[in-house]
């Protein structure tokens, strides 16, 4: 019965945000309402479950996604994106410009947020497209799919850093294994499968041809990759340090001090501030308007984690979290495929990765407290299974689909085939490392 109702609260959930529209944190209070009413928890501790629930899950996550917030719209805005970018297509030359879009997508994706992303890097693959006369779907596409694969998979994206938290798991291990498992997903789902879409007829606006602003003076080639990379840098070096030293020693203690999620992003926005923003010679009140700025962008996405934290803190506080773990463990799946199942189902459902990611973790979190798994690779897990198949209730599909103008058959056999690539190979790479570590 407990597993029925979660069913039904989970189907309400997509009714209330497909069909009826409603915001998507008004439909998770209203579910995790609902839920803890019917699990029959008692009705004065649903709400304070509900606010713990949002308090526990925002706690850990409002420093780091605000930050790298505010990090990619100094990136988008001082121009070091473009310049990112430029120095990419210059290197790889006109031979390789696919290769040079993909990377430059991977590189912008780690400190852009994915829906600024997408409309800071359409204009510069059509750019790319009407300079060279090239098939647009050819090229944009393996761009966009490593955008994609880093908004599921590394941190400090708002799913990845949500999920860490909720499964206390290490977030430079995360981050490591991500980028290892990151790597096939987008060159199998990028240009492996973009030789196949050469044909797709695509007529992107002109519009797109005069979008950027050619009078603004780009930060140098250097300052704008190591301000951009600088998280994933600092993460990485530190994680791999941190497990070189002794436990009791001083220098771990300031590496654990130095090396958590909060105080790489509050340092490596520090460094933005004056390497991106007072050496561009822009006064310290238009670097704090663009991180003003860059809240707004966030805000909904906030909104959304906290609901999401909010029915996970029901579903544990009636129990029920707990008998469905216990009912699941004798289905013969094992949890971490189970975790990619679960999100790959949610998301076809729903539309939104960020949802779907955050909707399965609250299923998954007893796995995790068992021990039964890695906290890092379950992740990742359910992060592939959130960008599994995009479809017509996608915001993604539809912004793929009107900036390249083509059908909505060739939107499917391009964008929501990439997108499914990517969460298969997410799985399969996954697995592999779980193989390898010997969890």
């Amino acid at each position: 019965m407990a597993f029925l109702i979660v069913v039904l609260c989970i189907l309400l959930l997509m009714v209330l945000v497909t069909l009826a529209k409603c915001n998507v944190f008004v439909a998770f209070l209203i579910v995790s309402a609902l839920a803890g009413w019917w699990l029959g928890m008692p009705l004065q501790s649903i709400t304070g479950a509900m606010q713990k629930g949002i308090g526990d899950t925002m706690g850990g996550l409002l420093i780091i996604i605000i930050l790298g917030a505010m990090l990619g719209k100094l990136v988008a805005e001082s121009g070091a994106a473009r310049q990112i970018a430029q120095t990419l297509i210059r290197l790889f030359g006109t031979r390789y410009i696919q290769w040079a879009l993909l990377v430059a997508g991977f590189i912008i994706g780690i400190p852009l947020y994915y829906g600024v992303g997408f409309v800071l890097l359409v204009p510069l693959i059509f750019s790319v497209v009407y300079q060279y006369k090239l098939p647009a779907v050819y090229i944009g596409l393996p761009t966009l799919a490593a955008l994609s694969v880093t908004h599921g998979f590394l941190p400090p994206h708002p799913s990845p850093v949500a999920l860490v938290t909720q499964f206390h798991a290490n977030m430079g291990l995360t981050l490591i294994y991500g980028l290892i498992v990151a790597v096939p997903a987008i060159v199998v789902a990028g240009p492996l499968f973009a030789r196949y879409l050469k044909k797709i007829p695509a007529s992107p606006s002109p519009l797109f041809q005069s979008q950027e602003n050619q009078a603004q003076v780009l930060p140098g080639a250097v300052n704008s990759f190591l301000t951009a990379l600088l998280p994933v840098l600092l993460l990485v070096i530190t994680t791999g340090v941190l497990h070189t030293t002794p436990v009791n020693s001083r220098l771990h203690g300031f590496l654990s001090f130095a090396g958590d999620a909060s105080v790489v992003m509050l340092c490596c926005l520090l460094i933005a501030t004056f390497s991106l923003g007072v050496a561009q010679r822009k006064s310290l009140k238009d670097i704090m308007n663009i991180y003003a700025e860059s809240v707004k962008d966030i805000a909904m996405v906030m909104l959304i984690i906290a609901g999401s934290g909010a029915l996970k803190e029901v579903l544990a506080g009636s129990g029920v979290s707990a008998q469905i773990a216990g009912a699941m463990s004798s289905w013969h799946i094992p949890v971490l495929v189970l975790g990619w199942l679960m999100a790959a189902v949610i998301r076809a459902s729903i539309g939104s990765a960020t949802v779907a990611g955050l909707t399965a973790a609250g299923m998954m979190a007893p796995f995790i407290a068992t021990g039964q798994v890695d906290p890092n690779l379950m992740v990742l897990s359910i992060g592939a299974g959130s960008l599994m198949f995009s479809h017509v209730n996608d915001a993604g599909f539809w912004m793929f689909k009107e900036y390249f103008n083509i059908s909505i058959k060739d939107t499917f056999l391009s964008w929501s085939v990439m997108e499914t690539i990517v969460g298969v190979m997410g799985l399969l790479g996954v697995l592999a490392l779980n193989a390898l570590i010997g969890h």
